[in-house]
């Protein structure tokens, strides 16, 4: 039996239903609606922020992991706390070593000025100002480390919901395109529901790597506050001693 010539409607309608089946993710994108393109291109931009956050994070903890490693090593090493203050005085490299400062600037300001007498009043005075120059440089720290968490945070919590809404005006043209043409053939259903499936992954693809980043990286800041913390309390426990001795004298 001959074949049948493939007229020009039909060409058409061939192409047309190519693309009606055009499942990929670029035809689901090119064939979504306009709120659907537009819920698809927020959670793309959220997802790549994300990413780009988390990267930054994850760098950032571990350098400071290692700065904060080195520094400890220095200070218990037995080098002269006034020498390891005038190498590192202009330029802290990290926020211990920045912490540290904020003591000794302290510490120095008063001894400075007081001279040689240091009574009873001036030294609890001198310890107070101290810990509490420390607290407020590991609270100015942390804070800026935790900055962009709380789009993490953010993404991770309202994504998937961002992508459900996607999926239900998905459902909603596809039950459009059945009104309209009382047709409920795959060919008038699955680009609709496809969209919104499309949607509701993508919202779960942005949402699930910065849930993971958030409560990672939360862990991390909390862990290395309880260090800065410790290290201050350490440090300011040094500087009493020192200012008893001073005080026999």
């Amino acid at each position: 039996m001959d074949a049948q010539p493939v007229t020009g409607i039909d060409s058409a309608a061939l192409a047309g239903s190519h693309m009606a089946h055009d499942l990929s993710v670029w035809g689901l994108f090119i064939q979504a609606d306009l709120i659907v393109k537009l819920i698809l291109m927020i959670l793309v931009a959220a997802s790549v922020w994300s990413w780009a956050i988390i990267f930054d994070k994850w760098v950032t903890l571990k350098s400071l992991d290692n700065k904060a490693n080195k520094f400890e090593n220095s200070f218990w090493s037995g080098e002269a706390l006034e020498k390891i203050y005038k190498r590192i005085q202009n330029k802290p490299a990290d926020p211990m070593a920045r912490t540290f400062c904020a003591g000794m600037n302290e510490w120095n300001l008063t001894v400075e000025g007081a001279g040689s007498g240091i009574d009873g009043d001036l030294r609890a005075g001198l310890q107070q100002r101290i810990d509490r120059a420390m607290a407020t440089s590991i609270s100015r720290e942390i804070n800026i480390l935790e900055r962009y968490m709380t789009f993490l945070g953010t993404v991770g919590s309202t994504a998937p919901f961002v992508g459900l809404f996607g999926t239900v005006w998905g459902i909603m043209n596809s039950f459009s395109s059945i009104a309209s043409q009382q047709n409920t053939s795959l060919a008038v259903v699955a680009p609709g529901i496809a969209e919104a499936l499309f949607a509701t992954a993508l919202g779960l693809v942005a949402a699930i790597p910065a849930v993971v980043a958030y409560n990672k990286f939360s862990t991390d800041l909390g862990r290395y506050g309880d260090r800065l913390e410790a290290f201050s309390t350490e440090f300011g426990g040094i500087l009493s001693r020192h200012l008893e001795q001073q005080g026999k004298r």
